[in-house]
């Protein structure tokens, strides 16, 4: 992306004998800090261009296509770029469903096994969960390590975890290499395939994990971690994820508790790649050993992904044995002045871990996981088509994971066909954009990079993201409610929206002005906030192009 002076023309005039405006935005204090540049000093954006309508039809050019202007250069854009879509899914589970006469042989073979295996989980989780009430019983300090006594009464439940592991059909599991001392690597870190490995270090290494705060409502097991003295976090929670990371440094700091473990991905994949590390084990700057597990298998996955829990472990139960492999690797020491270095200790980690399992690691994240469950859940014909590599995306765009889904909602609604890609019409419908006018040819045209005619949920989202990323963004959404806020009252009604609309759509009429007052007015109570405003631009940031020709007709300064 070409770089440009805060003070030079970001538009060329079409013509020297048009009038020319200028639009002049200083950043003020209340801005959010995505939206600063460098510096701490306000900044001036004059734009030079000539106003113009939009209700011509659009140029075709010698292919056919329409010639569309950028309808965002008002705001600093130049366009925007998406990357190719990956062929990579980390979730998918290789045998999702029953398949081959062996593998239907096996199971009518194991069914009597089955049952035997039922009984024998159940009795072991009942029994493990007892000796874990005694051994928190009347336990009221958990805060501070768990007293040595307590600690092994849970043995019992530790080796009721073997025979649970037993029960899957991992008879036995191949250990390479041992677990580093806890003084020396009080952090370790592993790749996440299955609800197996939480089991197998439980009984293996006893030690303190990070979870989800989801998980103490669970029958059983929410009793069990919370015995191992387990870090709550909510992924979507800033403070949250802050108080665990100190929470994790304290605890990696006393020798007294267990060893600490993180699933860094955040989420189970199918093991066949690493996806995005979570910073969480890296801030601290403790050493860290990095511990890998592999399911070598030739006619069950053992991977979580979208299968159900019921259907994984039946199929578990009617396998004569599952393996199971488990390496512990080297210490992955921290670098100096760890917390300018933490996305650089988890680089370190995760090309080592990778390089171990002989897998790629790619920018998904759990974010790309609602992706597809909501595309899933939707029943759309390919799923995996809707995952974005959203650590690349909250990278480049600051846009959190449920503001991805929050767009692919939206996205859905247009009705796109089955390879996943939505058309001029239906996209304008959702928006409320009017089909026959060059803005709307002008917004479309802006997402559809491939000018084929439909855009993809990446080429929107990327898009969407991309238009908020500009700097004026913020502070020309709150100009343009200024400008439609004619009556001073902090409120927009339908005839000043329809006032300022016209401006850059002079044609619209009632029926369009009605479905664009409808997205904006988010209470419906007849009238538009500055509240509603903005969150429906946040919501629907293209529609900021609707307008630029009054923010570009006049004159404003916002101190």
């Amino acid at each position: 992306m070409a770089e440009h002076d805060l003070t030079s023309r970001l538009l060329s005039p079409r013509s020297s004998d048009q009038p020319h405006t200028v639009l002049t935005v200083h950043d003020g204090e209340d801005s959010e800090p995505s939206d600063r540049p460098p510096s701490n000093q306000q900044y001036s954006i004059q734009t030079r261009i000539p106003y113009h309508n939009h209700n011509h039809n659009g140029i075709n050019n010698e292919n056919g296509h329409v010639s569309c202007q950028n309808p965002y250069e008002f705001l600093g854009s130049v366009g925007f770029s998406v990357p190719a879509p990956s062929t990579v899914d980390p979730f998918r589970n290789g045998t999702p469903f029953i398949s081959g006469v062996y593998e239907m042989i096996k199971i009518v073979l194991c069914l009597p096994i089955a049952l035997a295996r039922l009984v024998l989980f159940g009795a072991c989780l009942a029994v493990g969960y007892i000796a874990t009430r005694i051994a928190l019983e009347g336990w009221k300090d958990k805060q501070y390590p768990m007293p040595k006594w307590r600690s092994r009464i849970m043995w019992v439940t530790r080796v009721c975890a073997r025979f649970i592991l037993f029960s899957f059909g991992y008879q036995w599991i191949r250990r390479k290499g041992k677990p580093a001392p806890r003084e020396i690597a009080p952090i370790v870190v592993s790749n996440h395939v299955s609800y197996i490995e939480p089991i197998f270090y439980f009984y293996e290494l006893f030690p303190t994990i990070v979870a989800s705060e989801s998980h103490d409502s669970m029958p059983f097991v929410g009793t069990i971690i919370r015995a191992m003295q387990v870090i709550y976090v909510n992924r979507f929670s800033p403070a949250s994820r802050k108080n665990a990371v100190n929470e994790i440094k304290r605890r990696a700091s006393c020798d007294k508790f267990p060893r600490v473990l993180l699933f860094p991905e955040g989420t189970t994949t199918n093991g066949k790649v690493l996806i995005s590390f979570q910073l969480g084990a890296f801030i601290p700057g403790h050493p860290i050993q990095p511990i890998i597990v592999r399911y070598p298998h030739l006619h069950f996955d053992q991977s979580w992904g979208l299968v159900s829990l019921a259907k994984l472990m039946f199929r578990m139960f009617t396998q004569f044995h599952n393996f199971m492999e488990v390496e512990y690797l080297p210490i992955i020491m921290p670098p100096d002045h760890q917390k300018q270095n933490a996305v650089h200790f988890a680089e370190r980690t995760g090309q080592a871990m990778a390089s171990a399992l002989n897998v790629v690691q790619t920018s998904h994240s759990y974010g790309d996981l609602m992706l597809l469950m909501k595309a899933a859940q939707l029943q759309k014909e390919k799923p995996w088509s809707y995952m974005v590599e959203m650590a690349r995306n909250e990278s480049l765009y600051h846009i959190s994971s449920l503001e991805a889904v929050d767009f692919l909602d939206k996205f859905l609604s247009m009705n796109p066909d089955n390879s996943g890609c939505v058309k001029r019409h239906d996209f304008l419908r959702v928006l409320q954009l009017k089909k026959a006018c060059t803005l709307s040819e002008e917004i479309f045209g802006f997402l559809d990079v491939e000018k084929n005619g439909s855009i993809t949920f990446k080429q929107f989202l990327f898009g969407s993201a991309h238009v908020m990323k500009q700097p004026p963004f913020r502070q020309a959404c709150e100009l343009a409610f200024a400008e439609c806020d004619v009556g001073g009252d902090n409120y927009c009604s339908k005839e000043e929206l329809a006032d300022i609309l016209r401006q850059a759509i002079p044609d619209l009429n009632e029926d369009e002005v009605d479905g664009l007052f409808t997205l904006f007015d988010a209470d419906n109570d007849g009238r538009i906030s500055v509240d509603d405003f903005l969150c429906c631009l946040r919501k629907n940031p293209l529609l900021i192009a609707l307008f630029s020709p009054r923010l570009l007709h006049r004159d404003f300064v916002k101190i």
